[in-house]
């Protein structure tokens, strides 16, 4: 079983930053893609970011390339989400996600094993 725990949610102007976490512990953290997917109000979960084990492979949706970046330190089992000139239309609860099935970046949550409890991040206009 893998736990995981976002923060650094909030709320942010547009234009600004914001860094989001997510802490892992359980099973061993390295061997697992890991993902970041988003769901606003009405919406449906969303693909944001994904990252492979080893970090060398990474996946964007096309509405955060440029803005986002994904990373992650297996040393102390985080991954990272940096989001950048951010809008109002990024406003969605976050949420981390661990894929245990694959070695590269996948879009679909279905592919995803474990999810944490999400993280809010909103952005005015």
């Amino acid at each position: 079983q893998v736990q995981l725990v976002e923060s650094g949610g909030g709320l942010v102007q547009a234009g600004g930053s914001l860094r989001l976490s997510c802490a892992t512990s359980g099973r061993t953290f390295s061997p697992y893609t890991m993902g970041w997917f988003r769901q606003a109000p009405g919406k449906e979960r969303e693909f944001v970011a994904a990252i492979s084990w080893r970090g060398t492979i990474t996946a964007y949706a096309d509405s955060v390339k440029g803005r986002f970046t994904i990373s992650r330190d297996n040393a102390i089992n985080t991954v990272y989400l940096q989001m950048n000139s951010l809008k109002p239309e990024d406003t969605a609860v976050y949420y981390c996600a661990a894929d245990s099935r694959t070695s590269s970046p996948r879009s679909s949550w279905l592919e995803y094993d474990y999810w944490g409890q999400g993280t809010q991040v909103t952005v005015s206009s």
